[in-house]
């Protein structure tokens, strides 16, 4: 008896696949060491992928110290830390990430789009065909990303949110060719992580990193044309309005760098003054006040902690 080719498609084989047991992430920053810790404490093996050995220590004592953190606020014991570690690998070698059922790229490039393209085909060499492959990336579309794959049916977008530990949601983008047994993938990975999946139409930026550095941008324009200081203007939004982190908090957060990349990526493509970054912004990021990552933004920090303000930021005028 002859047998249908669909028995062998792509979606047949995607749909007939159990629960996630392995991820792989591409790069392992402060995104993705959260990431690795979330996803094994949700009882999933996790291997990482860096440049170097030296970096895959690095990011092994990071967790490790993040988890020491959580256990001082009592939100962990020492045995939950010792099962957490346990799952999460790190590797040089992308021959570690064959056996992953889910690839996530969290690289920061300096070259986003051109060099995503040549990850993912990349990753193709490695994974099986049943393997979904993501990216986190936010002003770009996955389309673009995936267009020169073999299987660009099996490629998402997806989003997570500073900061992924404290925030209970993740973007979820399709690109024009992505095949719904991937996206019920993604949606099924978000909820065995204790997330959200919301899905939103592939758009560059999507909602949220859209809507979050045009905030940002025009707080920045209020602080230059000194309606109010930075302390203010951040009290105002949290306790007016609800948020966890005032704007110029969150630029710190995110990284002003990143927030000043988000923008130029939006401005080229939509060419609407709404996202042309700040001066204030531009001023900062050359003097590489970039936020917590540097010790300085519009705060001042030790050891990821805020001290103070940082005076450059608002003494600047336009």
């Amino acid at each position: 008896m002859s047998e249908s080719l669909e028995k062998f498609a792509l979606n047949k084989r995607i749909s007939k696949q159990g629960l996630i047991h392995k991820v792989g992430l591409i790069g392992c920053g402060d995104i993705g060491q959260q990431v690795a810790r979330i996803v094994s404490q949700s009882g999933i093996e996790v291997v990482f992928v860096e440049v170097s050995n030296e970096r895959v220590d690095e990011v092994i004592q990071a967790i490790n110290a993040q988890l020491d953190a959580i256990i001082n606020r009592w939100g962990l014991t020492q045995g939950d830390k010792r099962i957490i570690l346990s799952r999460i690998k790190g590797a040089t070698d992308y021959e570690a990430i064959r056996d992953c059922n889910l690839i996530i790229e969290l690289i920061s490039s300096d070259n986003p789009l051109t060099e995503r393209i040549e990850m993912f085909k990349k990753l193709e060499n490695y994974v099986s065909a049943e393997t979904v492959i993501t990216s986190s990336v936010s002003t770009l579309m996955i389309t673009d990303i995936a267009a020169e794959m073999q299987h660009p049916e099996r490629a998402l977008a997806l989003n997570f949110i500073t900061t992924p530990s404290n925030v209970r949601i993740v973007e979820i983008v399709c690109g024009l060719q992505t095949n719904e047994p991937s996206h019920q993938l993604i949606n099924r990975f978000a909820k065995m992580i204790n997330k959200e999946g919301i899905t939103v139409n592939e758009s560059p930026g999507s909602v949220s990193t859209r809507l979050i550095v045009t905030l940002i941008n025009e707080a920045c324009n209020t602080l230059i044309e000194g309606v109010s200081n930075v302390e203010d203007i951040d009290t105002i939004m949290r306790r007016g309005f609800g948020m966890q982190h005032g704007p110029f908090e969150l630029a710190d957060r995110i990284g002003l760098d990143k927030v000043l990349r988000y923008m130029d990526q939006l401005y080229n493509e939509f060419g609407v003054s709404q996202f042309k970054a700040s001066p204030l912004l531009k001023r900062l990021v050359r003097a590489h006040s970039n936020g917590i990552r540097a010790g300085k933004g519009f705060y001042l920090y030790a050891d990821g902690q805020k001290t103070g303000m940082n005076v450059s930021a608002t003494q600047i005028k336009s």
